[in-house]
């Protein structure tokens, strides 16, 4: 059960979300942040909509080790299950 990564999905406004995927082999996983989560841990101000898929990637080691982390857990949410990380998430 080892996570690798995928792919930028989309930023959704509405939900205040990024999805991005995970993969588990061949198998897709598909996984959200949201962007409070991002923006706190950047410690910043809040980015535009258009910023937010570069503050994902600037983000993404830390955002995909805590991914692999729940999904190792096996803390799905959602249908289809999917892995959903938060602010809350981030926390020591």
């Amino acid at each position: 059960m080892t996570l690798t990564s995928g792919r930028f999905i989309s930023h959704e406004y509405d939900r205040m979300i990024v999805r991005f995927s995970m993969h588990d082999g061949t198998r897709e996983i598909p996984c959200a942040v949201s962007t409070s989560a991002m923006d706190d841990l950047e410690r910043g101000p809040q980015v535009k909509p258009e910023q937010r898929e570069a503050q994902f990637t600037r983000l993404r080691d830390r955002i995909e080790a805590r991914a692999a982390s729940k999904y190792r857990a096996t803390e799905f949410e959602g249908t289809p299950p999917g892995i959903v990380l938060r602010g809350i998430d981030f926390r020591p």
